[in-house]
């Protein structure tokens, strides 16, 4: 995946739009990711014998890797597409397009 954890992105499409938040989680198999604070919704909690206090808990959703766009790393307004590059040493790194090719350091 071309998103990774801790990674700032932006929202492109649904309800969240325009949003951006801070990658939590990502879910290669399922080709999502978890993004803090968006898609939050709430679990009941049942008693049991450990914790028998009833209540709720904040659950974060998965959304799909295509809703989000990373943020370019100079310009917070802006969203880039991330590509992969080689350098001299023969390692692999995320580039950033819009950013003129520069390495993403996350």
């Amino acid at each position: 995946m071309k998103i990774k954890k801790n990674d700032i992105v932006k929202i492109i499409t649904g309800n969240h739009k325009g949003k951006t938040g801070k990658v939590l989680a990502t879910w290669p198999k399922a080709n999502a990711v978890t993004v803090e604070g968006i898609g939050e919704f709430k679990r009941r909690i049942k008693p049991t014998k450990m914790n028998p206090q009833v209540g709720h808990k904040d659950i974060h959703r998965p959304l799909d890797v295509s809703k989000v766009a990373l943020v370019h790393p100079t310009d917070s307004a802006k969203t880039t597409r991330v590509a992969f590059s080689f350098k001299k040493d023969g390692s692999k790194v995320r580039v950033a397009r819009q950013a003129g090719d520069k390495e993403i350091t996350s």
